[in-house]
């Protein structure tokens, strides 16, 4: 007797792969920032908090000891703690970024991975995908690990990895705004075509948005205003943690298809009344 047939095909469901960067294996998949806090012990409380292993500060808004007159935040999130990622937030030019990438290499006793962000302008924060190319092929060749705030558009996307880029971060929405992942499809397409980890960077504003970017496909996001901004920072940073769980966890269980029509929960075929 053989087996009936079926028309059901086999579950394909993604597959689950650690969170790696630069060759080292993170925990958490949720990256915090700095700013915008009322203090550095709010920060330090926040982002103990969140969970978060890759805290990414602004070298130029930011002492990391070049100032030894004013409070240091390393002394409030030690290196020997989290992966201190520095950013070129503030620069409008390659040569801007480069200059301050290997600024922090010298404040940080050699420290390799960056995150490249070279903005076009001030109103809405966007990157100049021009000088960040520029800027990511110089940094690749004096020997940084560079992770890239890009735009959404997945050509653009792939030559950065292409590049040399050890993960590509394509905004959800302008930074610092809050509206939510509003470029979905761009997003999941990068991260179909993507041998590197993606993470959403920029636009989150509530625990929903972060489990939307999991639920997509990202590996990480990162977010800082989201939790600096709350109400309730500490509180916000706990559910943020959640919301990337939950959305990762949502994204490898496989969603149900989603149908034009009802499908009843409690199928009437085969019933006897």
């Amino acid at each position: 007797m053989t087996d009936k047939p079926t028309d059901t095909p086999e579950l394909q469901l993604p597959k689950d792969r650690p969170l790696e960067i630069a060759g080292r294996v993170y925990q958490s998949r949720l990256l915090v920032g700095t700013g915008k806090y009322r203090d550095m012990m709010e920060a330090g409380h926040a982002i103990e908090t969140s969970g978060a292993e890759i805290v990414t500060v602004a070298v130029r808004r930011t002492n990391l000891g070049q100032n030894p007159d004013e409070p240091n935040l390393l002394d409030v999130i030690s290196p020997k703690r989290y992966t201190i990622l520095p950013n070129t937030a503030g620069c409008y030019s390659a040569k801007d970024a480069v200059r301050t990438c290997k600024l922090a290499r010298e404040l940080l006793d050699g420290h390799d991975l960056v995150k490249l962000e070279v903005l076009g302008e001030e109103k809405t924060l966007y990157p100049n995908m021009t000088e960040t190319l520029v800027a990511a092929e110089e940094l690749i060749k004096d020997g940084f690990k560079v992770m890239v705030y890009c735009s959404d558009d997945p050509l653009l996307a792939k030559r950065l990895e292409d590049m040399g880029c050890v993960a590509i971060m394509p905004l959800g929405a302008p930074i610092g705004s809050g509206l939510g992942i509003q470029n979905r499809y761009n997003i999941r397409l990068i991260v179909e075509n993507a041998n590197v980890p993606v993470l959403v960077d920029a636009g989150v504003g509530t625990a929903s948005d972060a489990t939307i970017a999991m639920e997509l496909g990202c590996d990480g996001v990162l977010m800082n205003t989201a939790i600096a901004q709350a109400k309730d920072p500490i509180k916000m940073a706990n559910a943020m943690r959640l919301a990337i769980e939950a959305g990762r966890e949502a994204y490898l269980a496989g969603r149900m298809p989603k149908k034009l029509y009802a499908s009843a929960s409690s199928p009437i075929d085969g019933t006897f009344f």
